[in-house]
């Protein structure tokens, strides 16, 4: 049913399972539209399904080892996989040719624990080996390179007096919603905070008794961050400011959390964890051996337990939430993906103040002019004073064209195919409107990847037939 007819003011979490997809996965993750998720599987290959159709669409076959993470690029045109057979795979999906090519392949000198776009350039890519090393590659043109993130040693002295160095085991390691900075857990139970530009370290935040760092999630707006850790406990936290940190020096600082989530009862780890796309609702995937829990805690509500969801009998492995409704897709260890949903009544009354709901069908006398749109009169009557207005010649109105002119700042600049003078049409929005001039963010725009919406196309293949453009 239409998800507009749905009660738009009962904002709520999943609750049930709405589907199973048999797709044979260990992770799956939406896309940035909601409409397509991807899935990765144990054998080296992914898979593309439609949601929609609840099919599969496209089959990405490159890797020989199993998949360990999966990323989309800001508007869907490209899907990364990382495995444990040192690769990482940029897949086009805007490509004729089905199985689509690779469109880029990055090698590393040891497995591949996980990888993520840039979340402004598909072209920038963040790499964590498991011999605990992150690396950031570029690979425009301008820019191509590949820098290790190191972590800025700390002095200490030994039993001898001597001053020795340490280094930390970088577990996981992701962007934050802007792409402006990188954060890195360690095996020393401390986040480490990288600019993306300029690649330098510029915070270390130490989180007393959080044990290994696991896993890192951020809200939409980047300022709440939760994290998982050894100790089998989620944290949430409130961003600080990184302003000047680099003229500073580094920003040495530990983190005290908002919120505490864990079960009391059973003490069980966990697995994965996801922000509602509003970042009102945190779930997290439990590790029980036995059982398929979700749990979902109302951030809204001073961090309140709300619900735990079960799956069944097969342990979960990996959930990810949809970005714009109330979704959340949680993978099994036998491969199937749950679909939960909140299954909402229809409430028709909620979009019309006189609309009366009944439970059965009654006889109703329909007046000869009740469903009549407008008096006759009434509308001869508006359209002799219409007549009689001054068409003004003068003012030049707002054009829907997308090739006009746009008006930024005081100057006129081309828009021409979703861009500006060549600059892409999202970087317009963001430094002409909203005026940002923030050099670390606007460096991932220099060389535009052609991901815009309405330069490319979806081709989506079902029983190896073509069947549509998206």
């Amino acid at each position: 049913m239409n998800e507009s007819l749905i009660n738009p003011f009962n904002l709520s979490h999943p609750t049930t399972v709405q589907t199973s997809l048999f797709a044979g996965a260990q992770i799956a993750r939406f896309d940035p539209t909601g409409r397509f998720i991807a899935a990765g599987r144990a054998i080296g290959s992914a898979d593309i399904w439609d949601l929609e159709t609840r099919a599969p669409i496209r089959w990405l076959d490159g890797h020989v080892r199993g998949v360990t993470s999966i990323d989309w690029s800001r508007n869907s045109r490209y899907v990364l996989t990382s495995s444990k057979d040192w690769n990482v795979l940029v897949w086009d999906l805007a490509s004729a040719c089905d199985p689509p090519q690779r469109h880029c392949t990055i090698r590393f000198d040891a497995p591949v624990i996980s990888a993520s776009f840039h979340p402004r350039n598909s072209q920038i890519v963040l790499a964590l080996l498991s011999t605990g090393e992150a690396y950031l590659c570029d690979l425009r043109k301008t820019e191509r390179s590949r820098i290790e993130l190191v972590e800025l040693m700390e002095e200490s002295d030994d039993e001898q007096g001597q001053s020795t160095r340490t280094r930390s085991f970088m577990t996981v390691a992701r962007f934050e919603p802007s792409g402006k900075y990188i954060f890195i857990g360690t095996t020393a139970g401390s986040l480490l905070v990288f600019n993306s530009r300029t690649k330098a370290m510029i915070a270390r935040h130490k989180i007393s008794g959080a044990g290994i760092m696991k896993g890192l999630d951020f809200a939409k707006s980047g300022r709440r961050l939760v994290t998982n850790s050894s100790d089998r406990t989620l944290r949430q936290f409130i961003l600080p400011s990184y302003a000047g940190c680099e003229e500073n020096g580094l920003l040495d600082q530990e983190l005290e959390p908002t919120h505490r989530f864990n079960d009391p009862i059973n003490k069980t780890a966990w697995h994965a964890m996801s922000y509602s796309p509003d970042g009102e609702w945190l779930a997290g995937g439990a590790a029980d051996p036995a059982a398929h829990k979700v749990y979902i805690w109302d951030i809204s509500n001073d961090g309140q337990f709300a619900s735990a969801l079960d799956g069944g009998r097969e342990p979960l492995l990996h959930l990810h939430w949809h970005p714009k409704k109330s979704c959340i897709a949680s993978t099994t260890n036998q491969g199937s993906i749950l679909i939960w949903h909140c299954p909402n009544p229809e409430r028709w009354g909620a979009f019309a103040g006189g609309f009366e709901e009944v439970d059965e069908n009654v006889e109703y006398d329909e007046r000869e002019d009740e469903f009549d749109i407008e008096d006759e009169e009434i509308l001869f009557e508006r359209k002799m004073k219409a007549e009689e207005e001054e068409v003004d010649i003068d003012t030049l109105a707002a054009s829907s064209d997308p090739n006009a002119s746009a008006l930024v700042n005081g100057n006129v600049m081309d828009v021409i195919g979703g861009s500006t003078n060549g600059t892409p049409a999202s970087t317009v929005a963001v430094v002409g409107i909203m005026g940002d001039k923030d050099p670390d963010i606007l460096w991932a725009d220099e060389e535009p990847d052609g991901d815009d919406p309405g330069e490319w196309r979806m081709r989506i293949v079902m029983d190896n037939e073509a069947a549509d453009y998206y």
